[in-house]
């Protein structure tokens, strides 16, 4: 599966770390229950479709990603970088990747 890092361009899945599902949103820790923590750790759903997941890119650039893919053909429709750096990072050019590779895959 490639992903599409907006800063490095098109990478293999093996560089990046699995982060977490983007679409469930953390409770509020002061006014949580038991119950309610258990059911954000421990209850997740196995959506079928298109989905959005978060990825690091811990062999790349190191940024967050949230990546819209379909969990039936793996197929990635698109990434887009979140967190402190994705106001940061808008002024860098979009136009393939920083560190593409030729053909051949050398850098």
């Amino acid at each position: 599966m490639l992903i599409p890092c907006p800063y490095c361009g098109p990478r293999d899945s093996s560089e990046f770390t699995y982060s977490g599902d983007a679409t469930v949103t953390r409770p509020d820790a002061a006014n949580t229950t038991i119950e309610d923590w258990s059911d954000y750790i421990y209850q997740r759903t196995n959506p079928v479709g298109v989905h959005q997941d978060y990825w690091h890119h811990v062999q790349g650039c190191r940024l967050l990603l949230k990546v819209t893919r379909n969990t039936l053909t793996h197929e990635v429709s698109g990434a887009e970088i979140v967190g402190p750096w994705q106001h940061a990072l808008k002024s860098q050019p979009q136009s393939g990747a920083v560190n593409s590779q030729n053909k051949d895959g050398a850098a």
